[in-house]
């Protein structure tokens, strides 16, 4: 049986972050107190992960990004591992932050985590392997494949490609091999 002292516990909490809720729910801007609290749990949330690799001894720079989205990005130490292998971990590290925030906050602040800059380089690069098919699709008159990549890298590939009325995209294939195709449209 839970005790009433747990249930005022955990109530407390729950309404700790209950006038951000509203505040982002009305779509009204966030204090910069209200973003510090939001900030502040993120952070120590990512360092408490971090602990857990031996890494007490990094940075986190937070700032805005450009979609309203709360950016940490975790610099120094030996943080290879954390991003892994096609930046598979970095993702999941991704999806528990994202989980445990939207469970503390009792909704959804997009926060992003980011080790070493890594996701901002492969934003790049995948923006220039997009450029680059739709070149090829386009001087082909023809459409190109690009590898299997995960929904999130081709969701970025689309929308990189949005505004080029040349060409379109769309995804084939199943998990893990889905990839993003780009096919020339005749004018």
């Amino acid at each position: 049986m839970v005790s009433e002292e747990a249930t005022e516990t955990v109530s407390a909490a729950a309404d700790e972050y209950a006038s951000i809720r509203a505040h982002y729910e009305a779509n009204e801007a966030l204090s910069d107190e209200e973003l510090d609290k939001i900030a502040d749990l993120a952070v120590n949330y990512v360092r408490s992960i971090l602990g857990y690799f031996g890494e007490e001894h990094v940075s986190i720079d937070e700032y805005d990004g450009d979609e309203g989205e709360l950016i940490l990005d975790v610099n120094g130490g030996d943080l290879a591992v954390l991003i892994g292998r096609h930046g598979r971990t970095l993702e999941a590290l991704q999806t528990i932050v994202s989980s445990y925030m939207s469970n503390k906050l009792q909704f959804h602040y997009p926060v992003v985590v980011d080790i070493e800059g890594y996701k901002s380089r492969r934003r790049a690069k995948l923006h220039s392997l997009a450029a680059g098919a739709a070149a090829r699709a386009k001087r082909q008159h023809s459409k190109a494949s690009l590898p299997a990549m995960s929904a999130y890298e081709r969701r970025i590939i689309h929308m990189a490609l949005l505004d080029d009325p040349d060409v379109s995209t769309h995804s084939e294939g199943e998990e893990p091999e889905r990839h993003v195709v780009v096919t020339y449209v005749k004018q």
